[in-house]
């Protein structure tokens, strides 16, 4: 019983424990199916509620579309309507100008013809009164018509004289001016000496002793010198001098040089005048770099090889009417740079022009070119502005200038070759100069008498006031002044001055 009890308990717990759980799990899945059913009737009405919303949204939203659409429907078809009645409007315009076009046309067609049978009319009266006043007149229409041409064209050659001479007084006047003030300001701003330079041919003498030892044996110590430096010594009668010949002014200066320092020495043989020859030659030519360095710093001109800048030094010992030429050009250049700076042209352009418009004077070579050719080579060689070049060839009127800064370049040279001081000219070219100037204006017709003044700075002219008169004597002053630049070399500007006069004389008896 006991091991029945054993056996039926565990068995009876077993069954009883698994009935429960089998209610309990049960009951659960009861619970939870109701649960479900009560939320998937929840989502249905949800899902219902929803899609009367959305279908109440969407009618309202096509409501809203279609009346819209209306809206806009009857603004297009007011538009249209205003659009047709306008366009009725313009077409009934245009009939009725149309009408009135018609209605014009037909007016001017009637006007044109009475038009045209009025000028057949005028014609033929004008036919008659031609031939009627060529009958009176004794002339031709065509004969008429050359003299009345001819008429007019005298009076307006002689008003357009009228003109134009008042016309170039007026602009004379006001260049002049300014012209004046502008060359004025230049030359007040400029800075220079006015001495001009002598070139110097004798050399002093300690005693006449001296001469002797020049000469040296059998005239040894003369000939080397002449032979190293090229030049004449000339050992006259004239006490304590010698005297230096050459035509060279660099030559002269080595041997000028050379022999003072040979009589300072006082040993004077052969071979020591050719060691002191070839000292003073490297020297002068480190004083011509030197020289020619110092003017283009002084200048601020920069960009030249050491060609441009030797043939410049060499200009240090050259004197054109004894005005050293070195010293002019940098002159000219100075007043080149003032003159361009005032009137607005090219500084530069102007100042290089002005410094190298002489430089052919400084050009070693056997070549027959004068130095404004030799010149523009060598700025031409060393890659030169045109207009630089240009300014050399024309500073003498060799070429025509073509450029402000190359007339700017002659005023210059003209200021610093004709200030006082700057040259001394001698007086049979002083005279022969004023002989031409005379004699040129007095080959014209019409002209009596001519008197060159102020150093030929002026030149007054009497003409014939018969065979002369206003106008003519306003060409007639062109004219000599137009020969006289063809013609004649001359420094600075001539004033040409026209005197014409009536005198009527009568005595009371």
């Amino acid at each position: 019983m006991t091991v029945v009890l054993a056996i039926v308990l565990p068995v009876s717990g077993l069954i009883l424990g698994w009935t429960i759980r089998w209610l309990y799990a049960r009951f659960q899945l009861s619970s939870s199916e109701q649960k479900a059913e009560r939320v998937k009737q929840e989502a249905v009405k949800e899902a219902e509620a929803k899609r009367r919303e959305l279908i109440l949204e969407t009618k309202d939203e096509l409501l809203r579309e279609r009346n819209q659409q209306e809206r806009e429907f009857r603004e297009r078809r007011n538009e249209l309507q205003r659009l047709e009645r306008r366009l009725l409007q313009k077409e009934e315009n245009l009939e009725k100008k149309q009408s009135d076009l018609d209605i014009q046309k037909q007016r001017l067609a009637d006007r044109d013809g009475k038009i045209r049978e009025r000028e057949v009319f005028l014609d033929e009266e004008e036919q008659k009164w031609k031939a009627e006043l060529e009958r009176v007149a004794g002339i031709s229409s065509d004969e008429a018509k050359q003299l009345i041409i001819q008429s007019l064209e005298s009076e307006a050659r002689h008003d357009a004289q009228v003109l134009i001479n008042k016309i170039e007084q007026e602009a004379q006047t006001l260049a002049e001016r300014r012209a004046r003030d502008i060359i004025v300001t230049s030359i007040q701003r400029i800075a220079t000496d006015v001495s001009s330079d002598v070139t110097i041919s004798s050399v002093s003498l300690p005693n006449d002793e001296m001469k002797g030892r020049i000469i040296g044996r059998e005239g040894r110590n003369i000939r080397t010198l002449e032979t190293l430096t090229g030049v004449d010594i000339i050992i006259d009668d004239t006490p304590e001098a010698v005297v230096i010949s050459c035509f060279d002014p660099i030559r002269k200066e080595i041997a000028k040089v050379a022999l003072e320092r040979l009589i300072q020495d006082g040993r004077i043989h052969p071979a020591r005048i050719e060691e002191v020859v070839l000292k003073v030659t490297k020297e002068i030519n480190q004083i011509i770099f030197d020289e020619g360095e110092k003017v283009f710093f002084d200048l601020g001109i920069h960009n030249l090889n050491q060609e441009a800048i030797r043939a410049l030094g060499r200009l240090y010992y050259r004197t054109s009417y004894g005005q050293n030429v070195l010293k002019h050009s940098k002159e000219v250049a100075v007043l080149a740079g003032m003159i361009a700076a005032e009137i607005g042209a090219d500084r530069e352009i102007a100042k290089r022009g002005g410094l190298l418009h002489d430089i052919g004077k400084g050009i070693e070579t056997d070549s027959d070119g004068n130095h404004a050719e030799l010149g523009a080579e060598l700025a031409r060689k060393l890659g030169e502005d045109p207009r630089v070049i240009n300014s050399i060839l024309s500073h003498h009127n060799d070429v025509e200038p073509n450029c402000v800064e190359s007339v700017i370049v002659q005023i210059a040279d003209a200021i610093s070759a004709s200030r006082p001081g700057a040259r001394r000219e001698t007086l049979n070219n002083y005279i022969k100069r004023l002989e031409n100037l005379e004699q040129l204006s007095e080959s014209f017709e019409g002209v009596e008498k001519a008197y060159a003044i102020q150093a030929g700075r002026e030149l007054r002219i009497m003409v014939n006031h018969e065979s002369v008169d206003d106008d003519r004597a306003k060409e007639l002053a062109k004219d000599i002044a137009k020969k006289i630049e063809a013609e004649l070399r001359y420094p600075g500007r001539i004033k040409v001055t026209i005197i014409r006069e009536t005198r009527v004389v009568e005595y009371a008896r």
